[in-house]
């Protein structure tokens, strides 16, 4: 049985632990493989639990079993992140989490950055309603070492 619920400052250790073993699996590839290696679920974990704590932004977490498979964050008009445990792809969980998200969004339209290489997580949110807008970005993280293209994607609130 599934649970979404508000995440707490105790759930950041496995936030943390979500949000590395999930780009390790849906970045290989696509993300240089050191970089992948050298992420930190406790690094990770303490920033969720920052964000967690001074409240910017909301982040859900997504109980299978009594596991954190998942966990989203979001603010009114934009999907931060939506990451599941690889063994819990494909079962309808990154949906029920998303689903969730846009009932907490407000406005008329939301936007998300995805991965420009990332052709899962793209046609997991075309599934989902939203399209490419044409916005690109670069990021660089790792002190400059790994760039990312980005693409925009957006959808219609109900």
């Amino acid at each position: 049985m599934s649970t979404v619920r508000a995440a707490t400052v105790a759930d950041a250790p496995a936030i943390g632990e979500v949000h590395v073993r999930s780009w390790q699996a849906a970045y290989a590839g696509l993300i240089p493989a050191d970089f992948l290696a050298r992420l930190s679920a406790e690094t990770r974990a303490a920033s969720w639990a920052r964000r967690i704590g001074d409240g910017s932004g909301q982040v859900l977490v997504l109980e299978e079993d009594g596991v954190i498979a998942g966990f989203a964050a979001f603010g009114p008009s934009q999907l931060y992140a939506l990451y599941l445990l690889p063994r819990f792809w494909g079962r309808g969980l990154g949906r029920a989490l998303h689903d969730r998200v846009v009932e907490g969004m407000s406005g008329d339209s939301a936007v998300l950055w995805v991965l420009a290489t990332n052709e899962r997580a793209k046609a997991f949110y075309v599934r989902q309603g939203w399209v490419d807008d044409d916005g690109r970005q670069t990021e660089t993280v790792d002190d400059g070492r790994v760039t990312l293209e980005e693409m925009r994607y957006r959808r219609r609130l109900p």
